[in-house]
């Protein structure tokens, strides 16, 4: 049998050649590989029998558990395009989610089943609602399968035939700005371009061809890797899939809510090798926990701590490595669009930016689409070969984005970015939320870098406001760490040891708790409409 790199036949041959190796636990629930693949295989051709195939767009509305984990793999098997659907929508935000993905298959967790059972109606090609859960009694979405009866109303095996490695996956994102999207991943330049190529854990580059696979899997012993943010979110989901690809156990949080001590429980009680979480909303609350409790847990088998989706300040890098001195910190740099394109880089002197090494996929673009080269050039982070290739049905914001430069195709990151003296790629923030003060432009990460390193913030997130004097200004939305209080001139102080005069906070606005979302990443909508509803604090 040809395989190809489409994610179900990797995992096929990573299954075949580890079948007894744990491939996943959340809580009590333990699936070996082959077990993970056998039931994956039967939910695929319980899809096949309702009609679900090749192109069929099918959601993803679950919590952490192995159904996750199946329905994605079941979806691959067949040709059917899995999406992860946020379990926070409420029902306005379901059915444009829902609707602009024109979903043919909806997996839902009974906790949400009252949402979903406000829009299904109104959505004409959804014609399979799948709940996990208990089974349901008085079903609140009409026509709904129960889980567990459809996946075993499957065959052991399913038609195969036209696996392709441009079959496609969607991640959607809500992003800092706009309504969420979708972005069109082919499954090869998933595998490559955000995955690693099968590699990362091996140390090696990209395999050549998907049976690779089984001699890598089988020449190291197994890991066991802990996404903590939800699986519905990209980096979560990614690293999972990185690890299932090496033959790697995942673990998972099987609590939906984030609980410092509980995430420290399962590290140790699973024996977590490495972690991977989402910048300071998550880190803070594990650092106090194993400050307030040292010795605590025995964590001697955690290697190493991977930071992404947001800026992990050094101030609480330096207390996580005090606190976890064997373990070693990676900051990776990506996004849905790009894929990831880099890791463990150390950040210039002075700014904290993540700096990227020069490499042929990677382009600092001008405004007008032109490659820049020279050193102290600003432009937009750009990204060209194993990439996404659209957003789902949205033909203006694709070409917005996905944009041909010299024959090829660029994916825009959004992020703006300076080429430094030697030639590699300064990352200096999310274009979108650069701040234009008098010309001069501010990036809110270097701010809540700076801002951060005040002991008594917990939190903060940077945005501009509307000033008639200088257009823009800078102003911060900060939440107080608890038995602290703000002092104004430190305040003040602190960021001016790091900061320009114009880069420094005009307003600083307290909050009880910064907004962010499940997984950790900035919300400035939020923190913008904050900052406009409330009075500045005054020093």
């Amino acid at each position: 049998m040809t395989r190809t790199f489409n994610l179900a036949d990797l995992f096929e041959v990573v299954a075949a050649a580890v079948p007894e190796r744990t491939a996943f636990i959340c809580g009590d629930q333990r699936l070996s590989f082959s077990e993970l693949d056998q039931r994956a295989t039967r939910l695929a051709s319980a899809l096949q029998n309702r009609g679900i195939g090749r192109g069929d767009n099918v959601g993803i509305e679950l919590f952490n558990s192995a159904e996750y984990l199946e329905t994605f793999l079941a979806c691959c098997k067949i040709g059917a395009v899995p999406a992860n659907v946020n379990y926070r929508y409420v029902a306005e935000e379901l059915h444009y989610l829902l609707g602009s993905l024109e979903l043919k298959a909806l997996f839902f967790d009974e906790s949400v089943a009252g949402e979903v059972g406000k829009i299904a109606g109104q959505l004409p090609k959804l014609r399979l609602k799948v709940q996990t859960g208990t089974p349901p009694g008085v079903a609140v979405v009409s026509g709904v399968d129960h889980y567990e009866t459809l996946l075993s109303s499957g065959n052991t095996t399913v038609l195969t035939s036209g696996r392709s490695d441009d079959d496609q996956y969607l991640l959607c994102t809500g992003g800092t700005t706009g309504m969420p999207k979708g972005v069109v991943w082919p499954h090869k330049s998933l595998f490559m371009g955000a995955l690693g190529g099968g590699g990362i854990y091996f140390q090696r580059p990209p395999i050549d061809k998907p049976e690779d696979l089984a001699a890598l899997v089988t020449s190291a012993p197994p890991l066991s890797f802990f996404a903590i943010a939800p699986m519905m979110h990209g980096a979560a989901m990614w690293g999972s899939l990185i690890s299932l690809m090496a033959g790697h156990a995942v673990v998972v949080n099987d609590q939906h809510h984030f609980d410092a001590e509980h995430i420290l429980d399962i590290i140790e009680r699973d024996q977590i090798n490495i972690i991977s979480m989402v910048g300071d909303a998550m880190a803070l609350p594990l650092v106090k926990a194993l400050e307030a409790h040292p010795g605590r847990w025995q964590l001697a088998r955690l290697m190493v701590v991977g930071n992404g989706g947001a800026v992990l300040s050094a101030q609480l890098q330096q207390r996580l490595k005090a606190a976890l001195p064997h373990v070693a910190l990676s900051n990776g740099m990506g996004s849905s669009e790009t894929g990831l394109m880099g890791s463990g880089e150390k950040p210039t002197k002075g700014d904290g930016f993540m700096v990227l090494k020069a490499r042929p996929d990677l382009a600092v673009l001008s405004e007008d689409r032109q490659i820049l080269s020279q050193p102290g050039d600003i432009g937009i982070l750009a990204r060209n070969g194993y990439t996404p290739i659209a957003y789902y049905g949205d033909a203006k914001k694709s070409a917005e984005v996905f944009v041909t430069v010299q024959d090829r195709l660029w994916v825009l990151s959004g992020d703006n970015a300076r080429i430094d003296e030697d030639g590699n790629i300064v990352v200096l923030g999310r274009g979108s939320q650069c701040i234009n003060t008098g010309g001069e432009k501010v990036f809110p990460e270097e701010v809540e870098e700076a801002v951060r390193r005040y002991a008594a913030v917990a939190d903060v997130l940077v945005v501009g406001l509307p000033d008639d004097r200088w257009g823009q200004k800078v102003a911060a939305v900060v939440e107080i760490a608890a038995g602290q209080s703000f002092d104004g001139p430190e305040f003040e102080r602190i960021c001016r040891e790091r900061l320009s005069g114009y880069k420094v906070p005009k307003a600083v606005f307290l909050t009880d708790r910064v907004q962010r979302s499940p997984a950790g990443k900035a919300d400035y909508r939020w923190a913008t409409q904050f900052a406009k509803n409330h009075t500045a604090c005054e020093f």
